[in-house]
């Protein structure tokens, strides 16, 4: 990767929907040269893909909360029955095998704080593999680069 490359990364990270002529006139090259660097990016596996970017109130998600797990038990069995469950879970936006004090941090987006409740009872509370749940709730986002 070069310095283009980063250029074309940049503005796609910015904006998927960016038109090949667009992008090209914004890293001054041509249409025709931008066009194969994209697609030697995406072939590459540099770009996996382009989504769309969604509005959590215009689709009912007013809480969001990040929740530290720790699991009872840490082996291999343990770990790939709750990371399915998660998988299962429409509610986890994200689950992230970390290190530290627990095993996995969670961001969870529901509609309001009785859906989160019961996220929390029903949902992490019927897993044998949870022993720690700690909730972080987010207030405010002044920042966000997820995609």
């Amino acid at each position: 990767m070069d310095a283009i490359d980063e250029k074309i990364l940049r503005e796609l990270v910015r904006d998927g929907r960016v038109t090949n002529a667009e992008l090209a006139q914004r890293i001054a090259l041509s249409p025709s040269a931008c066009l194969r660097r994209v697609q030697e990016l995406e072939r590459l596996g540099v770009v996996k893909g382009y989504r769309a970017v969604l509005d959590p109130a215009q689709l009912g998600v007013g809480f969001v909360a990040y929740v530290a797990i720790g699991l009872s038990r840490h082996t291999l069995g343990e770990q790939q029955g709750f990371e399915q469950a998660m998988r299962d879970c429409a509610a986890v936006r994200e689950c992230h095998n970390v290190t530290g004090a627990f095993e996995y941090l969670l961001r969870v987006e529901v509609a309001d704080l009785p859906a989160y409740k019961r996220f929390h009872a029903d949902v992490l509370g019927g897993l044998p593999q949870v022993s720690m749940i700690t909730s972080y709730i987010v207030m405010d986002s002044p920042k966000d680069g997820r995609g």
